[in-house]
């Protein structure tokens, strides 16, 4: 498809529908960046997933997403630099390939982070309810915590941005001392058989001994999408944008920061979970954990490395990272709801604000939505399992279709932008050749994910998943279906579209 830019709008602020501005500082805008990452349960889920396609080179799928990754924040950054909106990936496709584009990307990657809440939220109360029996003997389905920790989540959005991003910050801490405390314990005994490189060769992700001979066959493609999937919301700091101290300077240092410190990171605790149970073990023990013998293959390592408590800790800390997690997604979800409202595209009293500053009616759209979509899922299979294998696996698909179909566009609209719009930042590498590059490796990680989606969500032809890719298309031609509706019936709202800026 080819996309023409509409013409630069000079637009001047608004007041009215502004969120609260200087209210985050970096350290603020990190936490609620990586909670939504959440370390914790990417490595939980994603390191055996990774492990079932590379066998024991799963770490060296993680630092092969690392590179690409780093590689697509770079034109994303300078993007960022020059466009200050909570709008996010919607402003910045707007400006490059035009509004019609820009609210089909902005309506698919909204709905797209409303998923991903609702999806953490099934996994959320399936460990809850797991984590709680096993602690105390009280048996609870998972929909009642799913229920209480929505209802947790929407309370906060009725405060100052700042008490969330506190709670997220003491959250995440947490997360990562576990797992430090983990790769302490395997890294200092040096494992069950000692160091090894191989691990972190890349060319092993591929037909890899471990993987073939205890699963019957690798799956590069799975290997490599697990691990871009444990990145999904590192791409959030501009969506903070209009809520920082200094949006320009922080966009840049927190993208990069999630990001490469996200993938040293990964690489590090996936090298510990294969060096912990050895080459071959690794994947004979994720082998065990999809036959049921434990929740976790995580669990029995700290068992054996540091001692029961951690593994109790880990338990615990899974259900707080994923409430973590779920409210980084709602915030994220809410701002693109906000944006889309203030400039016309959905109704204009979800781009009202509170006494603090805070998008309440947006986020009040979006715990309804949320409660419909977990609700369906719930009456479908009530059963605390389907919390987590149904709702918690299958939602995610659609969500990390979305926004990588979404980043994909996104760089094709940064090099537009800087050919046209912005040619006095044109640069052969920040704006032309690393969105290339990064916008290949996303259209590739679309491709992984297609091909091999009912694998992923252990499915196989349910219908859920067979459509996948034609609700994704679908709803980005609805945004720009509305787009045009706008331009032949609302001109003035359509030439905004996009163009709301922040001055700092």
């Amino acid at each position: 498809m080819t996309a023409t830019a509409d013409p630069p709008t000079t637009t001047t602020p608004r007041e009215p529908g502004q969120l609260a501005g200087g209210a985050l500082g970096l350290t603020s805008v990190l936490f609620c960046i990586v909670t939504g990452a959440a370390p914790l349960t990417a490595m939980l889920f994603n390191v055996p997933v990774a492990t079932l396609g590379g066998g024991y080179a799963s770490p060296a799928a993680f630092a092969v997403a690392t590179v690409a990754l780093t590689i697509f924040s770079v034109g994303y950054i300078a993007m960022s630099r020059r466009v200050t909106s909570a709008g996010g990936f919607y402003t910045f496709v707007a400006r490059g390939l035009g509004r019609v584009v820009g609210v089909g990307a902005g309506l698919l990657i909204g709905l797209c982070y409303i998923v991903f809440a609702a999806a953490v939220l099934g996994v959320l109360g399936y460990f809850a309810a797991t984590t709680v029996a096993s602690l105390t003997g009280l048996v609870l389905p998972a929909w009642v915590y799913m229920t209480i920790a929505l209802a947790l989540m929407t309370v906060l959005a009725l405060f100052h941005i700042e008490l969330t991003a506190k709670v997220l910050g003491v959250l995440l801490v947490s997360e990562v001392l576990v797992l430090a405390v983990l790769a302490v314990g395997v890294l200092a005994v040096g494992g069950a058989e000692g160091f090894s490189l191989r691990p972190l060769n890349p060319v092993e992700i591929f037909d890899n001994p471990a993987a073939v001979g205890v699963f019957g066959g690798g799956a590069a493609g799975i290997a490599l999408f697990a691990a871009f999937w444990s990145w999904v919301g590192f791409e959030m700091a501009p969506n903070y944008a209009e809520e920082t101290r200094d949006p320009h300077r922080i966009a840049k240092t927190a993208t990069y920061g999630s990001v490469i410190g996200l993938g040293v990171f990964y690489v590090l605790i996936s090298y510990v979970f294969v060096t912990g149970w050895g080459l071959e073990g690794s994947a004979q023990a994720v082998a065990a954990q999809f036959d049921g013998e434990y929740a976790s293959a995580f669990y029995p390592l700290t068992d054996r490395y540091v001692g029961p408590w951690a593994t109790t800790a880990m338990q615990v800390l899974i259900v707080t990272g994923s409430f973590a997690c779920a409210q980084a997604f709602y915030n994220t979800g809410a701002r693109y709801v906000f944006s889309l409202a203030r400039e016309g595209v959905l109704p204009a009293a979800l781009a009202r604000v509170s006494a603090t500053r805070s998008p309440v009616p947006a986020a009040m759209a979006v715990t309804a939505v949320v409660a419909v979509y977990c609700l369906v899922f719930t009456l479908a299979d009530p059963s605390t399992e389907s919390a987590l294998l149904v709702l918690g696996t299958w939602s995610p698909l659609l969500g990390v279709l979305g926004i990588l179909s979404v980043q994909a566009l996104v760089c094709v609209a940064i090099i537009r932008y800087f050919l046209t719009t912005a040619r006095d930042g044109l640069h052969w590498w920040t704006t032309l050749a690393a969105p290339i590059v990064g916008g290949l490796a996303m259209v590739g990680a679309c491709v992984l994910l297609i091909v091999n989606r009912s694998d992923l969500s252990g499915a196989g032809d349910a219908p859920y998943i067979q459509v996948l890719p034609w609700v994704v298309l679908a709803v980005f031609v609805v945004g720009m279906a509305v787009a045009l509706v706008l331009r032949s019936r609302r001109p003035l709202v359509y030439a905004r579209l996009g163009q709301f800026e922040v001055t700092t």
